[in-house]
């Protein structure tokens, strides 16, 4: 089997070293692993099928001396970083798949999601993005029900966990948490959310834009748009209406999400759930009389997006309600890089 020089870019944030995990779990052929990280990294060490391999500084110089070896690039480290190198790292010929928000909106940029798109991928394309953590999760459970049904409608409520803001806020909720359960005061004044996290919710993810909704909102309009607009079969379907509140929520890991669809013709229950028992990537787990649903508990560290809840919409003739459960870090984020890293290799574009 061909083998590949890989470069993972943000590699000791909480995605890249989940990424760096996800390539050694899923056997993918690396010949040689190169980590980036920012300067204050430099020289740390990361673990790597039994061998520890150091970190490098992302700089000019450093690309300059890698570039002519790497085929390959999963970027973990933001937009400003993504926005600065990812074009020379496509510019000589490395394909790059990107986990910020820096280009998916840009037209001859493909956002693809494995399971749902993968005909977006192009062999003289690049660049590729990967979609917002919240995105992927729902577009996987969308597709195959849009498909069969075409979806008019898009109403969706999240809850998402904390690690969806890095590995400081992790640490911000256990450590409020412990403050809180001992009786000790504590403040978050300059960490990562406005207000305390721990037994609490806050309805904002990002900044508030003109229209009052948050950038997080508005990605997963306009991604959801975007990706399910590129479905072969269905390009005339471009303006799918779509409405969004994004939470966060005092859980570590895992996001969930509360999704009503109206539809083009009925879906009934049982029709929806045998759709989206054969959907690829899907588990449906749903026995209400057992009290058996997703849970993001179990979902951690999971392969697959878990859908249960399924039940028709009493307000709306050809509307469905569906509770949907993925692991953030790894379908959401560092696992659909992967995933796409995998496809390129398939389709032996690299």
């Amino acid at each position: 089997m061909k083998e590949y020089n890989v470069a993972v870019v943000g590699a000791t944030g909480a995605v890249g070293q989940e990424m760096v995990r996800l390539l050694e779990l899923r056997n993918f052929p690396v010949r040689n692993l190169i980590l980036f990280a920012s300067a204050r990294s430099e020289g740390r060490k990361i673990r790597f099928k039994g061998e520890d391999l150091p970190v490098q500084e992302l700089n000019r110089s450093t690309f300059n001396v890698q570039r002519s070896t790497i085929n390959l690039a999963l970027f973990s480290a933001g937009a400003t970083i993504s926005r600065e190198y990812a074009p020379f790292f496509a510019q000589e010929g490395i394909y790059v798949v990107d986990n910020s928000s820096a280009w998916r909106m840009e037209p001859k940029v493909p956002l693809v999601v494995p399971e749902v798109n993968p005909h977006a991928l192009r062999p003289d394309a690049h660049l590729i993005a990967n979609p917002n953590c919240s995105t992927i999760q729902m577009v996987v459970v969308l597709h195959p029900l849009h498909q069969y049904a075409k979806i008019k409608r898009v109403i969706v409520a999240t809850y998402q966990s904390v690690s969806g803001a890095g590995a400081r806020a992790m640490e911000e909720l256990r450590i409020e948490s412990e403050a809180y359960l001992s009786g000790r005061p504590f403040s978050n004044l300059g960490k990562k959310f406005p207000y305390p996290i721990a037994f609490n919710l806050i309805p904002q993810i990002d900044i508030f834009l003109d229209n009052l909704y948050t950038k997080e909102e508005m990605k997963m309009v306009n991604e959801t748009q975007k990706i399910l607009s590129e479905d072969r079969d269905l390009r005339e379907d471009k303006n799918i209406k779509i409405s969004v509140t994004c939470v966060r929520v005092p859980v570590f890991r895992c996001h969930s999400e509360a999704v009503w669809i109206e539809t083009g013709k009925k879906i009934s229950v049982g029709e929806a759930k045998e759709i989206l028992s054969q959907a690829p990537g899907v588990k449906v787990i749903d026995e209400p009389e057992k009290q058996l649903y997703p849970l993001p508990q179990e979902a951690n560290e999971k392969y697959f997006t878990y859908v249960g809840r399924v039940r028709e919409d009493i307000s709306t003739e050809k509307g469905l309600l569906l509770w949907i459960v993925a692991d953030n870090l790894w379908k959401g984020a560092a696992l659909n890089a992967v995933q796409i890293a995998e496809l390129l290799v398939e389709k032996e574009f690299c």
